[in-house]
C-alpha cells in the first residue's frame, strides 16, 4: 500500500474504493429511514421526487466532499486545510470538516443503539429458528401483540441496551483499528458482497409470497397531490442523509482514493448504487407488509415492529426474518466503521499517536455518550440535558444527539462545503479533482455554488423552526 499521507494508506483498488463508499453510504438511513419515510410521505411522490434531489443536491455535494479528501489526501479538517492554502484562502475553512468530524462522532454514539437492536432481532430470529424451524412462519403460536411488544421489552431491559450498544461499537472499533487495508477495506470488499446477495434473495422472496403488484404501485405511482412542501421536505432531507453527507466521512474515504480515480465518475456510481438500495429496500419490504395486511406508514416501527409480524404471516419466515437482520447488521457495521473512521483519522494525525490508541479514546468517548443514549430509553427516558433551549426543550438524550446532528451540524457543515468548494477553492484546483468536463463540470458547479446552498438552507431552517 502506498502511503497518501501522514498515517494514511491508498484503496487498493477502485472498486474497493466503490465498494467502501458504498458502505458509507448504504445504512440504516437506507434500510429503515426510506421506506419509513416513504410510507408516511404518500409513496410515489415522495420516492419520485427523493430521486430528483440525489441528482440535484446530493450527488453535487458528494464529489465536493470526496474531491477535497482526494486534494488533501489527510484527515477530513486537514484535507480541507490544504485546499484552502493551496487556494490562497484563510485555514479556517478546516471548521466545516471539524463540525463533520465532530458530527461523525455523536452519531456514532447513537447509531450504535440501533445496531444494538439489530443485533438483538438477529438473536430473537436465530432462537426461533432453533425453536420452530424454518418451514413455516415466525414465532409460531405467538399473538401479534406479544411480538410487536418485543421492541418496547429491549427498550425497557437497560443492562441489555446498554451491552448490546458497547458490542456492537467493540466490533466496529476492531475494524478501524486493523486500519484501512486490513480492516475498513476488509469490511467493505467481504460483507458489502455479502449485503448485496441476501438483499436480492430477499427482494426475490417478497417478490414471491408477498403483494408485489401493490408495493410497486405504492412506490412509484405519482399523484400530484400528494407532492405536498412538507414532502418534498423531507425527501431533500432523505437524499442528503442517505448519502452520509456532513459527517466528513466521505471526506475521509476520498483521502485514501488514487490520482487515477474519477471521481465525477466514482461518486455518480456511489450515488446510484445509494439509491438503488433505498429503492430496493422498500421492494423487499412493503411486499411483505402489504401481504400481512398491516400500514405502510407506521414510521420507524415498519422494521422492527411490523416486518416481524409480517414474517410470522410467511413461508420460512423465521429464516427470512433472521436473513433479514443479518442484512441490516451488515449495512450498519460499514456505516459505523466510515462514522468511527472520521475521528480516528483526525485523532490519530492532529496528536501523532498511533491508529490503535486513536480508536481506543474516540471508541470510549462514543461508549460514554452511546450508554446515555441507551438509557434515553429507560433509566434516563426523563433527563432533558438541552432542556434550556427551545429547540431540545423535550427531547431526550438520544433524541438530542441526533437532533443536534441532523437539524444542525450536518446542514451546516454541507453548506459550507458547498461555499467553500463552489467559490472559495481556486477553480483550477476543484477541476483537476472532479473528473467532470463540459456540460456536467458546467453543470455540477451551478448546483454547488446555487442550489445546494439553498436546498440544504431550507432543511436548516426547517429543521430549527419548522
Amino acid at each position: 500500500m502506498a502511503a497518501s499521507g501522514k498515517g494514511h494508506e491508498n484503496w487498493s483498488s477502485r472498486s474497493a474504493f466503490i465498494l467502501a463508499a458504498v458502505g458509507s453510504a448504504v445504512g440504516l438511513g437506507n434500510m429503515w429511514r426510506f421506506p419509513a419515510e416513504a410510507g408516511e410521505n404518500g409513496g410515489g411522490a415522495f420516492v419520485l421526487f427523493y430521486i430528483f434531489c440525489v441528482l440535484l443536491i446530493g450527488l453535487p455535494v458528494l464529489l465536493s466532499e470526496v474531491l477535497v479528501g482526494r486534494h488533501g489526501q489527510s484527515s477530513a479538517p486537514e484535507s480541507v486545510r490544504r485546499l484552502a492554502r493551496d487556494s490562497g484562502a484563510g485555514e479556517g475553512w478546516s471548521v466545516l470538516a471539524s463540525m463533520g468530524v465532530f458530527a461523525a462522532f455523536l452519531v456514532l454514539s447513537f447509531y450504535c443503539v440501533v445496531g444494538g437492536w439489530v443485533v438483538y432481532y438477529i438473536g430473537v430470529f436465530l432462537s426461533d429458528v432453533f425453536q420452530t424451524g424454518v418451514v413455516g412462519g415466525a414465532f409460531e403460536g405467538r399473538a401479534a401483540e406479544d411480538i410487536e411488544g418485543l421492541l418496547p421489552g429491549l427498550f425497557g431491559n437497560a443492562g441489555l441496551m446498554v451491552g448490546l450498544n458497547l458490542g456492537f461499537l467493540a466490533v466496529t472499533m476492531f475494524f478501524v483499528a486493523r486500519g484501512v487495508s486490513g480492516g475498513i477495506e476488509w469490511v467493505a470488499v467481504y460483507l458489502m458482497p455479502l449485503f448485496f446477495f441476501l438483499f436480492l434473495c430477499i427482494t426475490i422472496y417478497g417478490a414471491f409470497t408477498g403483494n408485489f403488484g401493490e408495493a410497486l404501485s405504492y412506490l412509484f405511482t405519482f399523484d400530484a397531490s400528494k407532492l405536498t412542501g412538507e414532502v418534498m421536505l423531507a425527501a431533500v432531507g432523505q437524499a442528503f442523509f442517505s448519502l452520509s453527507l456532513g459527517v466528513a466521512g466521505m471526506m475521509t474515504y476520498g483521502a485514501y482514493a488514487n490520482r487515477d480515480t474519477n471521481l465525477g465518475e466514482t461518486s455518480g456510481i456511489i450515488a446510484g448504487a445509494d439509491t438503488a438500495v433505498a429503492l430496493l429496500a422498500g421492494l423487499a419490504i412493503f411486499p411483505i407488509v402489504f401481504a400481512a395486511g398491516l400500514s405502510a406508514n407506521a414510521g420507524p416501527g415498519l422494521m422492527f415492529q411490523s416486518l416481524p409480524i409480517a414474517f410470522q404471516e410467511m413461508p420460512f419466515g423465521s429464516l427470512i426474518g433472521l436473513a433479514f437482520f443479518t442484512m441490516i447488521f451488515f449495512a450498519a457495521l460499514t456505516s459505523s466503521v466510515s462514522l468511527l473512521e472520521a475521528p480516528t483519522a483526525w485523532m490519530f494525525e492532529k496528536f501523532n499517536m498511533s491508529r490503535s490508541m486513536a480508536t481506543l479514546i474516540v471508541g470510549l468517548g462514543a461508549a460514554a455518550l452511546g450508554t446515555m443514549a441507551a438509557l434515553s430509553f429507560n433509566e434516563l427516558a426523563e433527563f432533558y440535558p438541552l432542556s434550556f433551549i427551545p429547540l431540545f426543550a423535550e427531547t431526550n438524550f438520544f433524541d438530542t444527539l441526533d437532533g443536534l446532528t441532523a437539524k444542525l451540524f450536518m446542514p451546516i457543515g454541507a453548506i459550507l462545503t458547498c461555499i467553500f468548494v463552489g467559490w472559495v477553492a481556486d477553480a483550477k484546483l476543484i477541476d483537476q479533482e472532479n473528473g467532470l468536463d463540459g456540460a456536467l463540470h458546467k453543470l455540477w458547479r451551478a448546483l454547488v455554488r446555487y442550489v445546494c446552498p439553498l436546498a440544504l438552507t431550507v432543511i436548516l431552517l426547517f429543521g430549527i423552526f419548522g
